[in-house]
């Protein structure tokens, strides 16, 4: 009886441990927000665990789809969430706008000028531009959209280097791999990426809005740490975060 004492107390402490963790998938544009985000949410719940994963919103959507281990999904869009709500795998009430992205165009090329915007990638001098990849991160469907409508795509089509998701693509103009990259505002307004490189941002006008959506994920319903955190991503404390970042913010959760 003594030896099953252990296992019985580890078995009576599991839903106790399941209550303090919380695990979110977010989209790779808030690999930076996200500490300060997360750091402020634990003022008002200490002591809890919170597992986040930074990546594409179209491979965390095949994973959650797939029973991925997430409670929440911050997605750089809104479609993401809503086909896991349409799918019976996320909570449709828990649905919320969180932040509208932006574009920039970004290089460390300091005699590169990037003021003519979009237009400048044609310069000779830009032989390799990144983007996330349009199939299945919405910030590199935005780039696409925002070069064709420019008339573009075409033109610089074959110097296009596509990274796995925004972080990624960052990482390609930060390292010197590409000469320009167009990638997530958020990430340049980071403390560690500030005053490096310059850039410019593109026009919201030249791509559809980018909502970004964020859900309870249907394991997340077991969890209230998972609707807390939610409403405090409306709070006035996620706000200002968001707004540090770059972030256009909505005027509604809906």
């Amino acid at each position: 009886m003594r030896r099953l004492l252990p296992a019985l107390l580890a078995l009576l402490l599991i839903p106790v441990a399941l209550a303090q963790e919380l695990t979110i998938a977010a989209a790779a544009d808030l690999s930076y927000c996200l500490d300060d985000l997360n750091a402020t949410f634990k003022q008002s719940h200490p002591g809890i665990d919170i597992k986040v994963s930074t990546g594409s919103s179209g491979n965390f959507y095949a994973q959650i789809a797939n029973g991925g281990p997430f409670d929440v999904f911050m997605s750089a869009d809104m479609g993401y969430p809503q086909k896991l709500i349409d799918a019976g795998q996320a909570d449709g009430k828990t649905l919320m706008r969180y932040a509208i992205g932006k574009l920039a165009i970004w290089t460390l090329d300091s005699k590169l000028d990037l003021s003519a915007g979009l237009t400048a990638l044609r310069q000779p001098e830009v032989k390799r531009i990144a983007i996330a990849s349009p199939e299945h991160a919405p910030y590199g469907r935005a780039a696409q959209q925002a070069l064709e409508k420019a008339k573009l795509w075409d033109e610089l089509q074959p110097r296009i280097v596509r990274g796995e998701n925004i972080s990624q693509t960052a990482q390609f103009v930060q390292t010197g791999n590409v000469d320009a990259g167009i990638v997530a505002l958020s990430l340049l307004k980071a403390p560690k990426l500030q005053g490096v490189g310059h850039w410019v941002l593109v026009p919201l006008d030249a791509f559809p809005q980018m909502d970004q959506g964020a859900v309870v994920t249907q394991r997340g319903q077991a969890n209230p740490l998972a609707a807390a955190y939610l409403a405090f991503l409306a709070s006035p404390q996620a706000r200002t975060i968001f707004n540090r970042y770059g972030f256009e913010l909505p005027t509604g959760n809906k």
